[in-house]
């Protein structure tokens, strides 16, 4: 394919957009007309793109009339809307949201991970939560050394995972704590400054929550391996940028940490980082650390003494980069070496769409709020 695409990023205010749009810059994307969404109250922004102001358009059926490719970073109800409109009219979505991962009929996919279900998708293609991710980039390759039997994750994450408003909310309160004033709570229901919050989205009735159960589901999922058992505890850390994992692996046969270690270097987009002796190991922000980065860190691996056959390890990654707006543009650049796209930009693939209205008839009767929490 010789043309470039017409894209359309819907959220293109918020912290997720803007890193899309930065990243098809910075990998030279093949964007010929790029359309920034968002709701009406965000209207009338202007963002950058290769260095000139476009302003943001409010989202409607007509501003994703003859898109090519569209980026949804925002809430489940604007993709449930807005997704089934771009894939019946023959265009490709990848959805940040959580609404399509758990469809049946939508690839959920890290690239490197398996990127093979792209083959698959009928116009919508979902991408995991951010600590999904992560996760999954350094539980694959193992995966290939001896069968996963058990994965107990805890989850540190950064407050840009909720947004702009909490990354501001963070800055703040830091300020008024240290200046011995009460802090101002709008974002999370407690200070988050110099805090630990064990609360990522709404409790289930079962106690964990929904942040907690979409990295049960969406692991079996991208994995294909439905009955893995896994179990997670999420927690929102007063760190701007960088989710970071303490996981525990217990696999069906013995795994060394040399023979880990020599797994996840070769995989891509995993860099180890494991010499405890030097104090070399994953960190989110500083030199080297993940911030800024699209490769996922991985350290601490050490034997689990409590079982036969288990590793223990710490990932970190950047999670407005491969957590979220790399992962999403990755899946893109699948596609575009898949071969797929000239059969959806240029053909317009009338059966395509028609499987699209099939399966997807329905959702775009759902409302239209343009605001969320982690994705």
């Amino acid at each position: 394919m010789t043309r470039g695409l017409n894209v359309a990023v819907l959220g293109a205010t918020g912290a997720v957009g803007q890193q899309i749009m930065r990243i098809l810059e910075e990998r030279a994307f093949p964007v010929a007309e790029l359309r920034p969404l968002a709701s009406a109250r965000s209207a009338g922004q202007v963002v950058s793109f290769r260095g000139k102001g476009l302003a943001v358009q409010p989202v409607s059926d007509e501003a994703l009339a003859r898109v090519d490719l569209a980026f949804f970073a925002a809430s489940g109800e604007a993709s449930a809307r807005y997704a089934p409109v771009v894939a019946k009219a023959g265009g490709v979505v990848i959805d940040k949201s959580s609404h399509y991962r758990m469809n049946p009929a939508v690839p959920l996919v890290v690239p490197e991970v398996n990127g093979y279900d792209l083959n698959f998708h009928k116009g919508i293609v979902a991408s995991p939560n951010c600590s999904t991710i992560q996760m999954v980039m350094a539980l694959k390759p193992l995966s290939q050394l001896a069968p996963l039997k058990r994965v107990v994750v805890s989850t540190y994450q950064a407050v840009s995972g909720t947004g702009r408003d909490a990354m501001t909310e963070l800055e703040n309160q830091t300020a008024q704590v240290l200046e011995e004033e009460k802090p101002t709570i709008s974002v999370y229901p407690y200070q988050i400054a110099f805090n630990a919050l064990p609360h990522i989205d709404s409790f289930d009735v079962s106690g964990y929550t929904g942040e907690e159960l979409k990295m049960i589901h969406e692991t079996r999922k991208i994995l294909g391996q439905p009955g893995l058992a896994i179990t997670a505890t999420t927690v929102r850390i007063p760190v701007f940028i960088g989710h970071s994992e303490s996981v525990n692996v217990e696999f069906g046969a013995p795994v060394t940490p040399e023979q880990a270690r020599a797994a996840l270097a070769a995989f891509p987009g995993v860099e180890v980082r494991d010499d405890p002796s030097h104090l070399e190991y994953p960190l989110a922000a500083g030199p080297g650390g993940a911030a800024g980065r699209d490769e996922v860190l991985v350290g601490r691996i050490r034997r689990d003494q409590s079982v036969p056959y288990g590793l223990d390890m710490w990932i970190v990654a950047d999670n407005l980069r491969k957590g979220a707006a790399t992962n999403a543009v990755q899946i893109a650049e699948t596609l575009l070496a898949l071969g797929q796209w000239s059969e959806w930009s240029l053909g317009r693939a009338e059966a395509a769409a028609a499987a699209a209205a099939d399966d997807l008839g329905g959702a775009a009767n759902a409302g239209s709020g343009l605001t969320g929490d982690e994705r």
